[in-house]
């Protein structure tokens, strides 16, 4: 947090440049993955959901 602050505090002053690292990801498909999701599960049954969810627990838990 202290250095969050010390870097907020260097940028406004000019000692460091103010530039966005860029994780080599397109913005507008990580902004429609993350709805991706969400519009999945609005369009299944919550019977569906309820299988998917129960292969997830089996497949994390079970090994």
């Amino acid at each position: 947090m202290i250095g969050n602050a010390v870097r907020v505090m260097r940028i406004a002053t000019g000692e460091e440049d103010d530039s966005v690292i860029d994780d080599g990801k397109d913005p507008a498909a990580k902004a429609l993955g993350a709805k991706g999701g969400k519009k999945r599960a609005e369009n299944m049954t919550p019977e569906r959901r309820a299988e998917i969810a129960k292969k997830a627990a089996a497949k994390r838990w079970g090994k």
